[in-house]
């Protein structure tokens, strides 16, 4: 995996927080804050009438019985499919 350098200005109470942290756990927090906002997007398109179930799981990167499980999570009452029936007792 390439890198990139990432300057960020955060809060200095946030910044002390993370000061005592390593890189590696920085790395897997941004990435998953940045599955969730993915997941939130997608959700909130879905909830919408935006975008297709199917197309929201595509949008956030998550199969749809992961999707399924975080819709539940929030309230919603996602779609069952026979898809979605296999992926969950498979």
């Amino acid at each position: 995996m390439s890198t990139e350098p990432l300057t960020l200005t955060i809060p200095d109470s946030l910044a002390r927080e993370l000061d005592s942290v390593g890189e590696g756990l920085l790395i897997d927090l941004l990435e998953r804050g940045l599955r969730e906002f993915k997941i939130e997007q997608a959700l909130d398109r879905y909830g919408r009438g935006g975008i297709s179930f199917g197309a929201a799981a595509h949008q956030a990167g998550v199969s749809r019985s992961d999707l399924t499980r975080h819709a539940y999570a929030r309230g919603m009452e996602p779609p069952f499919s026979a898809e979605t029936l296999s992926e969950e007792l498979g």
